[in-house]
């Protein structure tokens, strides 16, 4: 089982970034899928969350720019991230986790290495 992020990097306020994060050895379909972030001297805080049965949850300072979504057929999860603020800048890590209702209340177990955006005025 594995994770693979991808599509981080350097953007303007206001900008739009989209993250990728490829799975294999299992299907995201299968799985509660997540994305957190941690920024320097920050705790890790989850940002977004995606389950099985389409029900997605978001972190209250994202909603509304972030959206989550994911490509069974290519196993990939997505973060479409548009409107983006220095104080999004951080690692953002994929995650999946055991199949939920609520996905919010999950354990990880298995993460990306992470890929880190930088949002500056």
């Amino acid at each position: 089982v594995q994770l693979v992020e991808s599509g981080g990097g350097s953007v303007q306020a206001g900008g739009s970034l989209r993250l990728s994060c490829a799975a294999s050895g299992y299907a995201v379909s299968s799985y509660c899928m997540g994305w957190l972030r941690q920024a320097p001297g920050k705790e890790r805080e989850g940002v977004a969350t995606l389950s099985n049965n389409g029900r997605t949850s978001s972190e209250d300072s994202v909603k509304g720019r972030f959206t989550i979504s994911e490509d069974n057929a290519k196993n990939t999860l997505y973060l479409q991230m548009n409107s983006l603020k220095p104080e999004d800048t951080a690692m953002y890590y994929c995650a999946a986790g055991p199949l939920a209702t609520d996905c919010r209340r999950v354990v990880f177990g298995v993460w990306g290495q992470g890929t880190q955006v930088t949002v500056s005025l």
